[in-house]
């Protein structure tokens, strides 16, 4: 028999590593807070050791706490992925992916019917969680992500960068002539929030493309999501930045207008993320394949690895 400490406490203390929080591990393992700090301090007096420095707002690791924190997550790694390969042989035809909720519901979703046809003996499974890591959750095979392509231990593809835009709801512009110069300070500004305090700087990039450096930006209507920006704009509340693949069916549809013929190349991107430990599945290969067919490239680019 092995002599080791309980597999609950060293998965506790797992997530507590991850985390540095015993408040966030206790809400990923559904435990009270005072439960997860508890195992850990039991797995402390069992191995003799201080594994977790407590701070006032935050929790440290000592060297041993590092140590243990790096061989758990290499163990439980290599259960998860043999359960997960075992579990596989029974669903052969699923495909797991998570996505950006705005481009599920932007860019994907008006394509869906597309990728169906494209791999017809394919189940799909789309998630938008954005807790949801690819190098955590075992069960995806692969993701869409929003930024610059580095993500450890991943490899990336790009997709697309963003082409920003201005657009309305049409009624906003009724009354302008052709050619009639747009005092945008008559609008009420939509902002994307990059977090609770900040946003993002879609807008003044914008304004600088098109000569409006001038123009008071600090009012408006702020979101956390982009597809909340887009559906205001839809419903007349004011005038947005957006990417141009993100809003183009509503404006053939004429529920957006493009306010100045203006388009600035963004600074992030859209990624296919896959794991650096395996080969791509047929599954993924038909997925990249597919995107590739959609955005127009013909083919997809070299991949990108982050290493940790």
């Amino acid at each position: 028999m092995r002599r080791l400490p309980a597999l609950s406490a060293m998965k506790v203390f797992e997530v507590v590593g991850q985390t540095r929080s015993f408040t966030r591990a206790a809400e990923l393992l559904n435990l009270t807070q005072s439960a997860v700090s508890r195992q850990v301090r039991n797995l402390e007096e069992q191995l003799g050791e201080t594994l977790v420095i407590r701070r006032h707002h935050h929790l440290e690791l000592t060297a041993s706490g590092a140590e243990l924190l790096a061989s758990l997550q290499h163990a439980f790694h290599t259960v998860e992925m043999t359960v997960r390969n075992i579990r596989e042989k029974s669903n052969l035809r699923r495909l797991r992916i998570n996505v950006p909720p705005t481009f599920a519901k932007r860019w994907l979703m008006p394509r869906l019917m597309s990728l169906r046809a494209f791999l017809p003996d394919v189940d799909l499974s789309i998630t938008t969680d954005l807790e949801d890591n690819l190098s955590e959750r075992g069960m995806l095979d692969c993701a869409i992500r929003f930024g610059d392509g580095e993500w450890p231990s991943l490899r990336s593809e790009r997709l697309f960068t963003e082409r920003h835009i201005a657009v309305c709801a049409p009624h906003l512009m009724e009354g302008l002539r052709d050619g009639e110069a747009i005092d945008l300070s008559c609008f009420t500004f939509l902002h994307v929030l990059a977090s609770a305090d900040q946003r993002y700087l879609t807008w003044q990039r914008w304004l600088d493309a098109a000569g409006l450096t001038e123009t008071d930006t600090q009012g408006g209507l702020e979101f956390d999501l982009l597809d909340l920006v887009i559906e205001a704009a839809c419903n007349g509340l004011g005038v947005a930045v957006a990417d141009r693949s993100m809003v183009a069916p509503l404006m053939q549809t004429g529920a957006l207008k493009q306010v100045l013929d203006v388009e600035v190349e963004g600074h992030e991107s859209y990624w296919l993320v896959t794991r650096t430990d395996r080969s791509l599945s047929p599954h993924v290969e038909a997925l990249r394949r597919w995107l590739s067919h959609e955005i127009g490239t013909g083919s997809m680019p070299a991949l990108r690895q982050a290493n940790a």
